[in-house]
Order: C-alpha cells, then sequence, then structure tokens
C-alpha cells in the first residue's frame, strides 16, 4: 500500500511539472510520515501554517477529524482540490489522502456599487469572490430553505458557479431546466457570468437581455423570496436572476424604498423613455423625408431653416451624427476616467458646434440626438440601454427607406419578437402577455407596499 501511496505522489508531480508554485514537502508525525502539496499562489503561508503544519506535528487527530477523505485512485479529484486552493495530505503509513480547505487567495474588500447606485437603502455590493457574495445573501435571508447548489463550468478553467434558491418557495420546473441548460454547456473558458448567462437564455440571437443581472444583494435577495432563482460565479461580481420579464428592466430596487407616487413616475419615465429613445431621430427622418404635413408649419420652417446647408439627405445626417456619439462614448469608457468625461464633453460640444456651423448638421438634430442618447441610460440595466441603442438603428433605417409606414413595421416586429421571447420557458412579456391582474400591481405603476405581499406569476413560486 506504501508504493500505492508513493505512486499517486508521483502521478501527481507529473501533472505539476512545470508549476513552479507548487509546494512539495514533508512533515514527520505521530502516524508515520505526511507529504503536504500545495500551490503558494492560492494559500497563505500563515494559513498553512495554522491549518496544516503545526495540526500535523501536535494534533494529528484533530486535523484527521477535519480533513475530508479522498479515494487514492480519483485522481481527477485530487487534481481539482489541488487547483482550487485546497491543501492535500498523503499519509504514507495510514495509506490515505486527505484535503483541507486552504484557499486563502486575496480578494477585493465589499465597497459600493457604482453601476446600480441608490440614494435610499444599503450600498453595499457584490464581489469577485463566490464565497463573499453568497455570505452577503445569507446574512439577509436566515432560513434554512435557502439553498446554493454548488457546480463547476469550463472545460478548462472548471469555474466554479452557485445555484441559490429558496427550497419551498422555488418552481421546480423552473430549476429543473436551469440545471439542465447549465449541465449541457460546453465552453472551455469563463471570464465573467455574462458569458454564461448568453449561453442558458431560450433566444440567443435576440437584441433583449433575457435574464436580470444586479450587483445588490438586497435585489437579489427580494428576487430569491419571490421564487426566483439566482446564479453567482467565482471571479464575477454580478448575479444571474432567472426567469425575469421585460418590465423587470426598467424596475430597480430602490423604488421599493420610496414612496409608491414617486416610485411610479420614475417607472414610467425609464418605460417610455425607452420606447421614445428609439423613435426620435425616426420621426425626424420620416417627417422630413416623406411626411412634413404632420409638421406645425412653424417647425417645420424652423428645421427648413437649419437644414438649409446641410447636403446630406435627413437618413445620412442622423447616421453621421449617431455614429459620432457612439464614438465619443466608446472612447469615453476606454480612457481613464478624468481625462475620459473631459473628452465626453469637450468633445460633444466642440464636434457639434463645428459641424452646425460647417453645415454637416442642424441644430436641431443635436438637440434630438442628445435627447434620445440621455434617454437611452434611464434603464437601471445597462444591458437593456445598449439593446436600445441598437434597436433604433432599425429603426432609423427603416424610417429612411418607407418612413412612418416603415417605422410601423419595425414597430409591429419589436411588439411580435418581444412577445415570442422567453425567460427560462416564461413568457417574457409577463404579466401583459399572458395577463396576471396581480402584477400589474407592481409593473410600470407600483401600487402601496401593503398591496405587493403575492408572488409574481412569472416565478411560478409554490407559495402564494
Amino acid at each position: 500500500m506504501e508504493e500505492t501511496i508513493q505512486q499517486a505522489i508521483e502521478s501527481l508531480k507529473h501533472e505539476i511539472h512545470k508549476i513552479d508554485d507548487a509546494i512539495l514537502k514533508k512533515v514527520t508525525t505521530d502516524v508515520g510520515e505526511v507529504t503536504v502539496i500545495y500551490i503558494s499562489s492560492l494559500v497563505e503561508k500563515l494559513t498553512v501554517q495554522s491549518m496544516v503544519y503545526i495540526p500535523l506535528e501536535r494534533h494529528i487527530n484533530q486535523i484527521l477529524q477535519v480533513a475530508e477523505y479522498v479515494e487514492l485512485g480519483d485522481m481527477e479529484t485530487i487534481k481539482k482540490s489541488l487547483n482550487s486552493g485546497q491543501t492535500l495530505m498523503f499519509f504514507h503509513q495510514l495509506t490515505q489522502i486527505r484535503t483541507i480547505d486552504t484557499y486563502s487567495a486575496p480578494t477585493r474588500s465589499i465597497t459600493n456599487t457604482e453601476t446600480e447606485s441608490t440614494v435610499i437603502g444599503p450600498q453595499d455590493a457584490f464581489t469577485e469572490s463566490l464565497e463573499t457574495n453568497i455570505s452577503l445573501v445569507k446574512r439577509r435571508i436566515q432560513n434554512p430553505m435557502l439553498k446554493n447548489e454548488i457546480r463547476t463550468v469550463g472545460t478548462e478553467t472548471n469555474i466554479k458557479i452557485s445555484i441559490m434558491y429558496m427550497d419551498n418557495i422555488v418552481n421546480k420546473e423552473n430549476l429543473e431546466n436551469l440545471r439542465e441548460r447549465i449541465d449541457k454547456i460546453d465552453y472551455p473558458f469563463f471570464t465573467d457570468i455574462s458569458e454564461l448567462k448568453q449561453l442558458i437564455e431560450d433566444n440567443p440571437l435576440s437584441p433583449f437581455p433575457q435574464h436580470y443581472m444586479s450587483v445588490r444583494p438586497d435585489s437579489v435577495s427580494q428576487y430569491l423570496i419571490d421564487g426566483r432563482i439566482i446564479i453567482f460565479m467565482d471571479n464575477s461580481q454580478a448575479a444571474v436572476v432567472c426567469p425575469t420579464s421585460f418590465f423587470e428592466m426598467f424596475i430597480s430596487i430602490e423604488d421599493y424604498y420610496n414612496r409608491w407616487s414617486t416610485a411610479s413616475l420614475l417607472r414610467m419615465l425609464r418605460f417610455f423613455g425607452f420606447f421614445l429613445t428609439i423613435i426620435i431621430t425616426p420621426m425626424y427622418i420620416s417627417a422630413l423625408t416623406f411626411h412634413p404635413e404632420i409638421l406645425p408649419y412653424e417647425l417645420l420652417l424652423n428645421l427648413q431653416e437649419s437644414r438649409s446647408k446641410v447636403p446630406f439627405p435627413p437618413l445620412i445626417e442622423v447616421l453621421f451624427i449617431e455614429l459620432i456619439i457612439e464614438v465619443l462614448r466608446e472612447a469615453g469608457s476606454r480612457m481613464p476616467a478624468k481625462v475620459g468625461q473631459t473628452i465626453g464633453i469637450v468633445g460633444g460640444i466642440v464636434i457639434g458646434t463645428a459641424a452646425v456651423e460647417a453645415g454637416l448638421l442642424s441644430n436641431i438634430l443635436i438637440v434630438l440626438v442628445a435627447t434620445s442618447a440621455l434617454l437611452s441610460f434611464l434603464p437601471p440595466i445597462f444591458l437593456m440601454s445598449n439593446t436600445s441603442r441598437f434597436v433604433r438603428y432599425i429603426f432609423i433605417i427603416s424610417a429612411g427607406f418607407f418612413g412612418l409606414f416603415g417605422q410601423m413595421l419595425a414597430f409591429a416586429w419589436l411588439i411580435n419578437h418581444l412577445q415570442g421571447l422567453k425567460s427560462l420557458g416564461t413568457p417574457y412579456m409577463t404579466p401583459v402577455i399572458p395577463r396576471k391582474a396581480k402584477d400589474l400591481l407592481d409593473s410600470v405603476i407600483r401600487f402601496p407596499t401593503k398591496y405587493l405581499t403575492a408572488k409574481k406569476g412569472i416565478s411560478r413560486a409554490q407559495k402564494k
């Protein structure tokens, strides 16, 4: 049997060949010689000293009780344990392999969120540590029914994910559906949970995000109580909420901290702002190219005067300024924060003013495009902001070729597409299609809190 232990060590040595941070050390204990193997970049020296070396030399029975047993021939489990930050202990005389979790790689501390900031309510946000994120949720939901299943994804990287749900509330069909989708994933490498989200979506070709993403523990906790399923990934800050509806993309957790009247006003502003941002500039194209009669006479005169020096048709003019806005936005996001803000403001003013004076653009169009750009940032979910920008180009091109008729065709496509989408098998347009009367109390308009006790229909929860 001694030879078998030695063979396992030699086999592991072959696997960790040329891994310079792999540490192998032999320790003499009361039960004989023990070979300790760990990866130093995943473990702090003090952690190994206090959890492994000192107990091996002084409290051998204690470490035998705490450490987990691994089958001698299960090399796959042995390698995964080593690479996940665990310390392996090969007991030669006992012919046993034990592992103890000593993972202590440096992690970022809990800070405020920059993407979902609020004035009222908790200010903590998730980090890139899976254990930290789970603990932030469990601090808020102290219930034994809160379950979390640890799995690995990525055929080459074995990244850990956690599926979290309330066992007494979650819909079992939704849970099984999600498990099957994750098990079928054959993808080598994950750098963020956004990639996993795209692989489990019902329609990956759609420009619309079909699952909600959040970095706020309070928001995630509320969805858990509603019967949703949450996915965390190690090395990723955000959490994915399954399933989700289209209307929830315009709901912020701060809405529940505000009075119902203020929250309803803000929700309507975000919801209708999404549709305004995709039709403002297309309406400009339609009115000037095909339907000038829909404009008041005074406004038409101002538009014609503004465009008197512009040599391009409205379609080219709008596409030109939209692309300039996209360039400024992309350049600003890639630069250092202070430089990016300066470039965005100064660049927008200088380029806009120079383009109007040079006769390349009309000043009224500058106002419309700036308003449209601001409206696109109203949704609390950034992915929906990106979607509105993409959909706007479809409306612009449709308006440029067919006017209002083209816009109506694009709008019909949009409604038909949204109606056909599903999130984890549930209709994306819930509670409108299919209609859920109780859910309308917490949709575009938010009723007072005392009326919001029922679970939403999209979660199909066990408890109503």
